[in-house]
């Protein structure tokens, strides 16, 4: 891959609000509830400070890779520098499957949200799944919503990098806003029962924490559009998980001393109910409902960034039909392969809400597998490829590595049958369909023209 395709114009803020904003996203709105419900408030807290904890040794990893060898594609780029095609493939499509399942979460989000907004706005019952009535109006606002974000990032990193750093300010804002009001009204007696069902209600939570965390290794992706030096690429990756490892558990614990535990064992927007009690008005409510919108603008922007980054990439060299490697004539963007995924995100809003725990659970099994992979990448290069510049080197890399690896192994033990938080038959449906579709694609990959930079 020649870097030189793409322009290198994203700074330190674009870099850390394209990762940050990618973690955040919708579900500290949404899930918290049902977080605090399955494991306790504190049982909530220590999932995330444990899977966050092991999303830092997969960051430092990261942060390395991506300072030694910034192209655009990051994973598929090192493991297949370390591992070969096969493992590369491997890693690459399941790490897809995390970034897709992530935007199209988001374009069942957005109408779901907008229907608190603008509750009665029901049109036509279409269909109903698992005991979710789908609505026309809710397929119409999350398919228009794909377009207009695909859209976007078909004009050009620059603009989707200007709309991430406006909207993350947004978001930030409204979570402070949420924490003061729990400082100011909360109460430790609403955060009982602090664990729930020990260690079985802590795993059930931890099964979701790597999809909250998959946002860091955006950057990497983007690493041939970034002017920074190396070294600072690595260090942001690392300061972005640190950053989002203090939001979620902040936020879990302020809903856990907002409301009492009956009530956040309620379906729907748990943190925008928890707001409307400690501020004692239902325009908190509205006002955290709006923040959550702008995290699914976010992560949605920053998902369809990466993944099309990392779709390119494949094509590139050749795992993919080349018809996904070409580039916008004038934008310098992917445009194929970010309106290959903005139409698989348009498929999502068709299954109503339920689609949304199934896209989390599914999609972290993809990105678990894909970490370690990427861990392996690491230590295959330290050991075939000592003199590899390395502008931000890891510490005690053998350590960091293993552990990395190892965790990553330990959480995707809790997918499979077995495991109190084994995946639904839905959830698997999924992950057999993406990898039967990664199949095709692969087979069928030279039938098209190979087309670097053409395009309207």
């Amino acid at each position: 891959m020649t870097e030189s395709l793409f322009e290198r114009v994203l700074g330190r803020r674009d870099v850390l609000s394209l990762a940050f904003g990618a973690m955040i996203g919708w579900s500290w709105v949404l899930l918290t509830g049902e977080w605090t419900t399955q494991a306790g408030t504190w049982g909530a807290a220590v999932a995330f400070a444990v899977g966050g904890a092991a999303m830092i040794f997969v960051a430092l990893t990261y942060a390395e890779l991506a300072s030694a060898l910034p192209e655009a594609g990051g994973e598929h780029i090192y493991s297949l520098r370390a591992l070969g095609p096969l493992w590369s493939f491997l890693c690459s499509w399941s790490i897809v499957l995390g970034y897709v399942s992530v935007a199209a979460f988001e374009a069942v989000a957005l109408p779901y949200a907008l229907s608190f907004l603008f509750p009665g706005s029901q049109w036509l019952p279409l269909w109903t799944v698992n005991g979710f009535t789908v609505h026309l109006d809710f397929v119409l606002i999350g398919i228009a919503s794909a377009v207009f974000m695909t859209w976007v990032n078909v004009r050009g990193v620059t603009t989707s990098a200007g709309l991430q750093k406006a909207v993350t300010v947004v978001i930030v804002c409204v979570g402070l806003l949420f924490l003061v009001g729990v400082v100011r009204g909360g109460s430790a007696d609403n955060v009982q029962p602090a664990f729930v069902d020990g260690t079985h209600g802590i795993a059930a939570v931890l099964i979701m924490i790597p999809i909250m965390f998959v946002g860091f290794d955006v950057i990497p992706q983007a690493a041939g559009e970034i002017a920074l030096p190396a070294r600072a690429i690595g260090r942001l990756i690392v300061l972005s998980v640190g950053c989002a490892i203090l939001w979620y558990c902040l936020l879990v614990l302020g809903v856990g001393y907002a409301l009492p535990a009956a009530e956040r064992a309620e379906p729907g927007m748990t943190t925008a109910l928890a707001s409307a009690r400690v501020w004692g008005g239902a325009w908190a409510a509205d006002v955290i409902i709006v923040g959550g919108i702008a995290g699914i603008v976010t992560t949605w922007n920053a998902f369809l960034v990466g993944s099309s980054r990392l779709v390119y990439s494949m094509a590139e060299h050749g795992m993919l039909p080349r018809a996904l490697a070409t580039l916008h004539s004038r934008h310098r963007t992917p445009y194929v392969a970010v309106i290959a995924i903005g139409f698989l995100t348009c498929l999502a809003p068709l299954f109503g809400r339920p689609v949304l725990i199934w896209l989390i659970n599914a999609g972290s099994l993809a990105v678990v597998a894909g970490y370690a992979l990427v861990a392996l990448s690491f230590l295959a290069l330290r050991v075939r490829e000592p003199g590899l510049a390395r502008p931000y080197s890891v510490r005690h890399w053998r350590l960091v590595g293993g552990l990395a690896f190892l965790l990553c192994l330990a959480l995707s033990s809790l997918y499979f049958p077995g495991s109190p938080a084994a995946l639904r038959p839905e959830e698997w449906l999924i992950c057999a369909a993406w990898a039967l579709l990664g199949y095709a694609l692969h087979r069928h990959r030279g039938a098209l023209p190979a087309a670097r930079a053409a395009g309207p």
